[in-house]
């Protein structure tokens, strides 16, 4: 004789059930702690650089909003001694709807492409590093050591020229 309880399939198939379930609820408990878990280390993470280093950097697209705004502002408080009293006001008057217009025109396109602008500075850092390596590389060229050459050698840049 066995230990063992009879019991029916269908007993043993909600028992199955229940506990695959229950397995189931715990794991997914255990999944939405985690993620929990490890947003709430994120933010503060984030919260910890921030407070480090200060404000994040802008997109580029921010940063050229910043700059048109900047600019239409130095525009529309300047006064310009040139146009006089009178013709001041109508001149002032005709910045700032260039400005205004102006604005008009380039929000649009920021709105609608800030990734271009991200882009584009990356381009400008790119171009500006190859730019800044050539430079060295010429100036290296400019400045190397000819105490070494013999003096009569009669070419390149270092080459000596008697005037009398």
């Amino acid at each position: 004789m066995s230990d063992e309880r009879p019991t029916s399939d269908a007993a043993g198939d909600a028992f199955d059930e229940v506990r695959d379930e229950v397995r189931d609820e715990a794991r997914a408990t255990d999944a939405d702690a985690w993620a929990k878990a490890c947003a709430e280390d994120l933010a503060a993470e984030k919260a910890r650089r921030r407070t480090e280093q200060g404000r994040p950097p802008s997109s580029a697209a921010e940063e050229l909003r910043k700059l048109v705004d900047a600019v239409a502002e130095k525009l529309s408080g300047a006064q310009s001694p040139l146009f006089g009293a009178v013709a001041g006001g109508a001149a002032q008057q005709m910045v700032n709807q260039v400005v205004q217009q102006a604005k008009a025109a380039v929000e649009p396109v920021i709105e609608r492409n800030p990734d271009v602008f991200d882009h584009l500075a990356a381009a400008g850092s790119e171009l500006l590093a190859a730019y800044r390596s050539a430079v060295e590389a010429q100036e290296g060229r400019w400045t190397r050591d000819t105490s070494s050459r013999p003096k009569d050698e009669g070419t390149g840049p270092g080459e000596h020229i008697d005037l009398d």
